[in-house]
């Protein structure tokens, strides 16, 4: 058997591409999770004092550019990841793990909601370093892991003895975090934002992950669920429904920022260098006991 070259295959990107194009032609309000991520970039982005040249929008946040960026930015470029969602003058990309971009050519790179389903993740935070300036910016945002805990434990349950994989698997922020830094990443930061929505029926959850273009792009055959299975999954919401009759489902936010490196950026100290003690720096006064 030969050796496999490259990263494995989790994702189908003609899946995900089919995905995303049915969900392309979508409006407010069932992009709400899109406005949510446009309003805490734009907070991030806000944090910092300098003007960009070249702006790098990566996936379905192109419609909101203008509010992330403001007159922040004299070009702003889109990559699209299917004709739905392709801006005039973008340019359309498979998967942002291959990417047509020349070393060294934007300011800033934004990608959002779709970092969870790319096969090589590390090789695309890596191109991502490659194609920003010195003292360029990354700014991620993808679903980490708990997203859609309760609709998945549901489904599980109304599978009974044929379980089926019907949510792929979304990334813990520390091993996001650990993937900026292997990637080059200068100063990285990792946070993390939980988002709760109340549902009353678990086809109105379906219906946005659908209109969102975020649902299950998992590699490999679909098989037939089995005709109690919707029955099965209604008896199941029900069972965790409050006395309002309404679900919660949570989407857990991942949010990353990096630079690429820089001779002139701030460098930390290195472990050992310090010159005061914390005791000194409290007080003799103030000492917690626990740090004598």
């Amino acid at each position: 058997m030969t050796p496999q070259s490259g990263p494995p295959v989790i994702f189908d990107m003609r899946r995900r591409t089919a995905q995303r194009e049915r969900a392309g032609t979508r409006n407010a309000p069932e992009l709400f999770l899109w406005q949510r991520i446009a309003d805490e970039l734009q907070d991030r982005l806000d944090m910092v004092t300098r003007q960009f040249d070249d702006v790098l929008i990566i996936g379905p946040l192109a419609p909101w550019a203008n509010q992330i960026l403001g007159n922040r930015s004299s070009r702003i470029h889109t990559a699209a990841l299917c004709n739905a969602e392709q801006e005039p003058g973008g340019i359309l990309i498979e998967s942002e793990d291959r990417m047509p971009f020349t070393a060294s050519s934007f300011d800033v790179i934004i990608t959002a909601g779709t970092l969870d389903s790319v096969n090589d993740l590390p090789g695309a935070l890596v191109q991502m370093r490659h194609f920003l300036r010195p003292d360029g910016l990354l700014l991620v945002t993808m679903f980490g892991a708990g997203t859609l805990a309760t609709l998945k434990s549901m489904m599980l349950a109304a599978d009974r003895d044929q379980v089926q994989p019907h949510i792929h698997p979304q990334i813990e922020l520390k091993l996001a975090a650990d993937l900026l830094v292997r990637a080059g990443f200068a100063l990285p930061v990792a946070d993390f934002d939980p988002v709760s929505i109340r549902y009353r029926d678990w086809r109105r959850l379906t219906a946005d992950i659908r209109d969102m273009g975020i649902g299950n792009v998992l590699a490999g055959q679909r098989h037939y669920l089995g005709k109690d299975f919707i029955a099965r999954l209604d008896e199941a919401w029900q069972s965790r429904a409050n006395d309002d009759g309404r679900v919660t489902e949570q989407f857990n936010l991942l949010h990353l920022s990096g630079w690429s490196p820089s001779p002139d950026q701030p460098k930390p100290a290195k472990r050992g260098s310090g010159t005061v003690s914390l005791i000194s720096a409290i007080g003799k006064g103030e000492t917690d006991p626990n740090l004598q």
